[in-house]
């Protein structure tokens, strides 16, 4: 089960990934079970690290990971020409669950082996760096990417910063006199 494709229509902001005030990435949920429940892999990490596996929901919006989707393969860290993605756990070593309002600094990896392991997931802290290039929705095994410009739309309304006006390219309306 890839990422839901309307997941900002059919999904709520549940948390905020900040770096800073002015870049973050909201998490959508509700999470639900999927492939990285099922990866015996991931199953056998949460369980020696003595964690355990819930639902976690959509990290980022323009540029989305759907964590119960992902399985730490790291084809995305790998084929990101401009490092969007890092393995959060090598930044912040903690179950994925609390990161849904963490604060990071984007220091983690970007170099797919450098994985701790499969409980680990590809978190895209730098979402606002993406160049569209698609090149992490191709390689992904379980299709946990989304990148769609046109997504900015939610990630605004969330923000509380849309402006229907200028997003329809039209000059507001006049003021009556």
């Amino acid at each position: 089960m890839p990422i839901d494709p309307d997941f900002p229509k059919n999904h709520q902001v549940i948390g905020k990934h900040s770096i800073d005030d002015e870049h973050y990435h909201y998490v959508w949920g509700p999470g639900r079970a999927a492939e990285a429940t099922e990866n015996e892999e991931v199953k056998a990490a949460f369980a020696a690290r003595g964690e355990q596996q819930v639902p976690l929901g959509v990290h980022g919006t323009m540029v989305a990971i759907d964590w119960d989707s992902c399985v730490a393969d790291g084809a995305c860290i790998e084929a990101c020409p401009v490092q969007v993605f890092q393995w959060y756990r090598t930044e912040q070593d903690e179950p994925p669950q609390q990161m849904v309002n963490a604060t990071s600094v984007g220091t983690g990896s970007t170099v797919k082996e450098e994985r701790k392991d499969y409980t680990d997931k590809a978190d895209p802290i730098r979402e606002h760096d993406c160049i569209w290039c698609m090149a992490c929705v191709s390689v992904c095994p379980p299709q946990a990417v989304k990148v769609d410009q046109s997504s900015l739309e939610f990630h605004e309304k969330a923000a509380g910063t849309f402006n229907e006006a200028l997003s329809k390219g039209s000059a507001p309306p006049p003021h009556a006199h």
